[in-house]
């Protein structure tokens, strides 16, 4: 048994430096193209930079206009300034082989929430292959729409701020949003995408403002990033293949979750995700996977959390596999999403409560393959607690609480 989970350790840690080879070279690639490049200026299509003007039809002409021209590499190209836009969708495919959406200035929502309608999206890329976002700040205005939904009035779905749908080769760097309606940042049924050194922020008590939601993509990296929200800073649904994690700092916000899982009876599963090099201060959670307790073909295998330091978190490791926010609608049965070859390792710092570990695991699933190592988390300065429920696994190393494993 320990050789067979030495060599899948091995075999995740030879994928995360491929990927990571892989995206360095993609990256390095897609940042020396620029030079023979067409560009075309949101502001000749028609935008006003004044932040009231709608500019959301200069914006789609200009996307299809780069989109269309069959270059080898052409630019969007988004001036200083504040841009009304409205839900807007740039899509795909393109003639052109990379299109970069070059933002300088800021990108503002409408100011009535409700002009957003319920589409669930404001900017969204659709079926594009080998597109760069760079740079920029978005601004969607949510305070409104958290009012709304805090009073218990009938208010919309809101909308994620920026979301790309069936794209490939994408990478998304430097950019800031604020004050999203729902999430950030979605990549959703995606191969091969990018994300670094973004900032995304909003209210601890904004309710859903999940930073970045990853699901049904394979081949994710998330890097040097600072995400401030009011719900999980990374989100990790279905689908969710070969996700590489590194050089995150998280908090406020729910921390970095896996799931939830188990919604649905058939769904798809989670493995071979990596979080490493992360901060966690003041969150709700560090690191989590929560599935709803009801028969599920979903699974979680082959994740690795490393070097990870935690600043009075709350739950700072935890398995909740009795999912059910808020207590309601709860199913009160039991997880069948298997949770298998997880690794914490070298995680340090404080906890915001007195139980640091928590592995509630499902009963007729149990967790298997669960190993700690060089754990030291303190509250008030004394010795934190573990608790274990349908649990198996190692546990080697300095380990602060004891394990109970």
């Amino acid at each position: 048994m320990a050789y067979t989970s030495s060599f899948c350790g091995n075999i995740h840690n030879y994928y995360v430096a491929a990927v990571m080879l892989f995206f360095t070279i993609s990256i390095l690639f897609l940042q020396s193209s620029n030079a023979a490049a067409v560009s075309y200026n949101v502001m000749k299509f028609g935008a006003r930079a004044d932040g009231k003007t709608d500019s959301t039809q200069a914006f789609v002409k200009a996307w299809a206009s780069a989109c269309s021209s069959g270059q080898g590499n052409a630019v969007m190209y988004i001036p200083k300034g504040r841009f009304l836009l409205k839900a807007v969708v740039f899509r795909g495919p393109c003639k052109t082989r990379q299109v970069t959406v070059r933002i300088d200035g800021t990108l503002v929502a409408p100011t009535d929430y409700r002009a957003l309608g319920n589409s669930g999206y404001w900017i969204l890329f659709i079926k594009v292959t080998g597109l760069r976002v760079l740079g920029g700040s978005l601004d969607a205005r949510g305070a409104a729409l958290w009012a709304c939904r805090k009073s218990g009035k009938s208010c919309p779905v809101g909308a994620r701020s920026i979301t790309f749908n069936w794209a490939n080769n994408v990478l998304v760097s430097g950019l800031t949003s604020i004050n999203s309606q729902a999430t950030h940042l979605v990549v959703n049924s995606c191969n091969n995408v990018v994300v670094r050194n973004v900032k995304l922020i909003a209210p601890s008590e904004s309710p859903n403002t999940d930073g970045i939601h990853v699901q049904s993509s394979t081949g994710v990296t998330i890097t040097g990033s600072i995400l401030q929200t009011g719900d999980d800073c990374i989100s990790i649904g279905p689908g969710t293949r070969n996700l590489y994690m590194s050089n995150i700092k998280c908090g406020p916000g729910h921390g970095v979750s896996i799931g939830s899982l188990g919604k649905d009876l058939k769904e798809d599963g989670v493995q071979n995700v990596t979080l490493t090099n992360a901060v966690f201060s003041g969150s709700d959670n560090g690191v989590r996977i929560k599935s709803w307790a009801r028969p599920s073909t979903g699974f979680v295998k082959n994740i690795l959390f490393q070097n990870i330091i935690m600043r009075n978190v709350k739950n700072p490791i935890i398995i909740d596999q009795d999912y059910c926010p808020n207590n309601q609608g709860c199913p009160s049965m039991s997880s069948g999403v298997k949770i298998s070859q997880v690794t914490y390792r070298n995680i340090q710092g404080t906890s915001g409560t007195a139980e640091a570990v928590t592995f509630y695991c499902s009963p007729s699933t149990p967790c298997t393959g669960i190993r700690l190592q060089d754990i030291k988390l303190t509250y008030l300065n004394k010795a934190t607690t573990s608790s274990c429920k349908n649990i198996g696994g190692t546990s080697t190393g300095l380990l602060m609480p004891d394990s109970c494993i």
